[in-house]
């Protein structure tokens, strides 16, 4: 609305619909765009088509990159460093509540394919790998859905009954990990953080089942991504690289006013 331009939204079905992506990108060079703004469904399976789409007009990547050296800028989370944050934070709450940052803890994957989730997971592990301690009994990997997530929450929960914590690297993770601790009366047991926040989630941090969010900056992604896409398509020059932030969120912190700032952005579009 400020650039007085139109920015059809495109997508697969689901995330983990890479063929439909690459479609759908194929689709909008075909059409006449004159620049793309695009969240890589995968790493491998987006670099070529994006390759192949900034030979005729720019792309711009957010959240989630993919294996080309083609776009004109990459706007994202340091994914990494969200995920050390969250780790961190889980590793503190376990050190605060047993008096040591020892015990076992496990992962929870919403899919394969996002860089975005790698590196999360990277970032975590960092983080884990410094606690001698600590223990990583297991890394769920989803398919994600919510019910998958659940059903792995539940699986930890019931396999391990002496986990300590839980670390989600997607929304959906959260929502079916909140929902196996409500399930099965474990909130106060385990310390479970994820990435991402909900009206859902944020309850969840306000009744104590979550002890902790990572958000991130989705509204400035998709506003810089525009900016810098309108900005490269006038043959203006992007940084390679722009960190668009993360936020540890606990109910501790929820209520600040720079905190619900970022958790409901304004969405006014009034040019």
């Amino acid at each position: 609305a400020e650039l007085g331009i139109e920015v059809p939204l495109l997508g697969p079905t689901s995330e983990a619909d890479i063929a439909g992506q690459i479609n759908v990108l194929e689709d909008a060079v075909a059409g006449g765009a004159d620049a793309i703004v695009i969240a890589a469904t995968s790493f491998e399976g987006l670099g070529a088509p994006i390759d192949e789409a900034a030979k005729s007009v720019p792309v711009v990547v957010i959240d989630s990159i993919a294996d080309s050296k083609n776009h004109a800028s990459f706007m994202t989370t340091n994914n990494v460093e969200g995920g050390r944050m969250g780790c961190q934070h889980m590793v503190d709450m376990i050190a605060e509540k047993h008096g040591a940052p020892a015990g076992e803890v496990a992962i929870v994957n919403y899919g394969a394919g996002p860089s975005s989730l790698r590196d999360r997971i990277q970032g975590c592990n960092e983080v884990l790998d410094s606690y001698p301690d600590i223990e990583l009994v297991a890394t769920k990997v989803g398919d994600f859905t919510t019910t998958r997530q659940l059903n792995d929450s539940l699986d930890l929960i019931t396999t391990f009954p002496n986990l300590r914590g839980i670390f989600d690297d997607a929304l959906f993770g959260g929502l079916g990990t909140g929902q196996a601790l409500k399930e099965t009366g474990k909130a106060d047991d385990i310390i479970a953080v994820t990435f991402d926040s909900s009206d859902e989630l944020i309850n969840y941090i306000n009744d104590g089942t979550l002890k902790g969010l990572i958000i991130q900056d989705p509204w400035g992604m998709g506003n810089m991504g525009v900016k810098g896409a309108f900005d490269a398509m006038n043959g203006k020059a992007l940084p390679a690289f722009t960190d668009t932030g993360a936020t540890l969120v606990t109910a501790a912190n929820i209520n600040n006013p720079d905190i619900d700032a970022k958790l409901n952005p304004s969405l006014d579009c009034k040019p």
